[in-house]
């Protein structure tokens, strides 16, 4: 154990000073240096081949002192694939890191020392969403790209209820839902205003929840000296909006009794679904889900708007997903890896990146360029203001959001307590 934290120290150090040098100009990358002298360094992700093929070959072309080699993996067995390859010491180099899988790879991964990449040099390069990656310690990752949580909206359905323009705000949404869900004769909903309230069957309704948590003001997930903790039982910076009234609200969109935002229930399929059925006027869904919401439905009249926000708030926010591209400690081409993870990052590959993958760069000098159609634009400036949280474990902390509100629907739960349960057993997570 000795032997092994001296080695583990040792190349710390040496890829520490390494870094330096790479980012104070001292090693001249790509400049007099033999083609290929650098070597090969795999890197995995669950990007499909086909589209990483091209960009990586321009990569590679524009960088012959070294190799990137891609392997695609499904985004179903990337973490075990890892997990048993780095049990058999024949893991990648590096890959593309989803921020759901930080915390968990955080003793696997080599964490940047803010000696090689400063943090001041980190905020002005990469927009908030990028700092998900960000511990005590140092980087976890070099960020590439965020996926904003987005609003959709049937501009059909709109239109038929003279509705000039989609929410800017909750408040807005709120008095706009009694307009927009339909009932029958039997008074049943038919259509819906919006898919809130329950968990099953609303699509990323951890993810909307969490963002509703942070426009309050809650990060979720604090770190102090390197120990992770929940914040949901923090006291919160404006008492108007605790997370128990979030909740509440959340969850009053699915009370019966409360007739004028009931509007979602469990007889309804997936939110998805019911969108693209034209039976839902607004659906939370990410950037990168455009494409297959068009193909869904190719005649459905949608279009995209920023995510809500709270009404007088001194801020902006938005849920996001995260991805950048790690380095692990068990590379056996660390300076290597650390090179081309460095030049993906701060050079071409990652808005190529970004596009090729339908979602939004996080480079600042990036996000200033927009795309030139119908909804990129808006993509781009909600990437701006987007956040993530350090998320322990993907599937542990769905089941605890999903406890959290149908312990409340059903009566068994208040919000104060689902809250505080919810709480406790995210810090057991961060513990583990």
């Amino acid at each position: 154990m000795k032997n092994f934290q001296l080695v583990t120290m040792i190349v710390f150090i040496a890829l520490a000073v390494f870094g330096i040098l790479v980012f104070s100009g001292a090693i001249p990358l790509g400049k007099n240096v033999a083609p290929g002298s650098l070597g090969t360094v795999v890197l995995w992700g669950t990007v499909k081949s086909g589209t990483m093929a091209p960009i990586l070959e321009e990569f590679n072309n524009a960088n012959p002192t070294f190799v990137v080699k891609y392997v695609e993996k499904s985004a179903e067995s990337l973490d075990q694939d890892l997990l048993e390859a780095l049990a058999e010491g024949t893991g990648p180099d590096m890959f593309f890191l989803p921020d759901d899988l930080a915390f968990h790879y955080a003793n696997k991964i080599f964490t940047i020392p803010y000696g090689s990449y400063p943090l001041a040099t980190f905020k002005n390069n990469f927009a908030g969403a990028g700092e998900v990656f960000l511990t005590g310690k140092g980087i976890l990752a070099f960020p590439l790209s965020i996926d904003p949580l987005m609003m959709y909206y049937n501009r059909s359905m709109l239109d038929a209820g003279g509705i000039v323009y989609p929410p800017a705000t909750w408040d807005d949404l709120v008095s706009l839902a009694p307009k927009l869900t339909k009932r029958d004769d039997a008074n049943k909903i038919i259509k819906s205003a919006v898919a809130l309230g329950h968990f099953g069957n609303v699509t990323h309704a951890k993810d909307i929840l969490s963002a509703l948590f942070m426009q309050a003001g809650n990060r979720i997930v604090k770190e102090s000296d390197g120990i992770f903790s929940s914040t949901l039982n923090d006291a919160p910076p404006n008492p108007e909006y605790n997370l128990a009234s979030i909740l509440k609200f959340y969850i009053a969109f699915a009370d019966p009794n409360n007739k004028d935002l009931y509007s979602w229930n469990k007889s309804f399929p997936s939110s998805i679904d019911a969108f693209s059925r034209e039976d839902l006027a607004f659906y939370f869904g990410y950037a990168s889900e455009l494409e297959s919401l068009v193909n869904r439905n190719p005649n459905q009249n949608f279009g995209v708007a920023p995510f809500p926000q709270i009404k007088n708030s001194n801020f902006k926010l938005t849920g996001s997903r995260v991805t950048g591209v790690a380095l692990l400690a068990s590379s056996k081409n660390f300076n290597t890896a650390f090179t081309a993870a460095s030049l993906m990052a701060t050079g071409n590959f990652a808005g190529k990146y970004a596009l090729a993958t339908g979602v939004v760069p996080v480079r600042r000098d990036l996000l200033k360029v927009k795309p030139l159609d119908a909804y990129f634009p808006i993509f781009y400036d909600s990437a701006l203001y987007a956040r993530s949280w350090l998320d322990p474990s993907d599937k542990d902390t769905d089941n605890i959001f999903r406890r959290m509100v149908d312990g409340v629907i059903s009566n068994n739960m208040t919000v104060e307590g689902a809250i505080s349960d919810a709480s406790a057993k995210l810090n057991l997570l961060l513990q583990k």
